[in-house]
């Protein structure tokens, strides 16, 4: 039996995921429940799309998650992690595409300086989980449910 050289197999392999992300093309995002020292949760309202939500965006090609949650807190808020975050859930997020997932976090952050509002982020801070501000997403409700334990965690956003 004949062996595949190295060159080869990479050769391949590049073939086969070209060939995928034209057939089974996908996006994928970083999102994170973002909680201080004190318990409160961050949360953002961005200039074109109404509710508030928690911080987040789309991974770039070859971004490692991790890297563009790090990346989307920083400009989002000025949020810089505390330790690791934990990776909760994946999600399929049917209101964005037929082919869009979401890696959902938690995470402990602080806050380097404050977040002026901008054209994308007119609006930020931390809120207690008892007190949200009106127009908070009824995704985010359902993403704070399912961290308490309060409900299971669901496969669709």
């Amino acid at each position: 039996m004949k062996h595949i050289r190295p060159w080869q197999s990479r050769l391949l392999m590049r073939v086969v995921h070209m060939y995928f992300a034209v057939a089974r093309g996908m996006t994928m995002g970083v999102r994170a429940a973002c909680f201080d020292a004190d318990g409160r949760i961050f949360l953002v309202r961005h200039s074109y799309v109404p509710g508030w939500h928690m911080p987040g965006g789309g991974l770039e090609r070859s971004e490692v998650a991790e890297e563009a949650l790090v990346k989307e807190l920083r400009e989002e808020g000025n949020l810089k992690i505390v330790g690791r975050p934990q990776l909760f859930q994946v999600y399929f997020n049917t209101s964005a595409s037929s082919r869009d997932h979401v890696l959902f976090y938690r995470a402990t952050v602080e806050q380097t300086a404050p977040r002026p509002p901008d054209r994308e982020i007119i609006e930020c801070g931390f809120f207690a989980l008892d007190n949200l501000p009106q127009g908070t997403t009824d995704a985010t409700y359902r993403r704070l449910a399912e961290l308490a334990g309060e409900r299971e965690p669901a496969p669709v956003w």
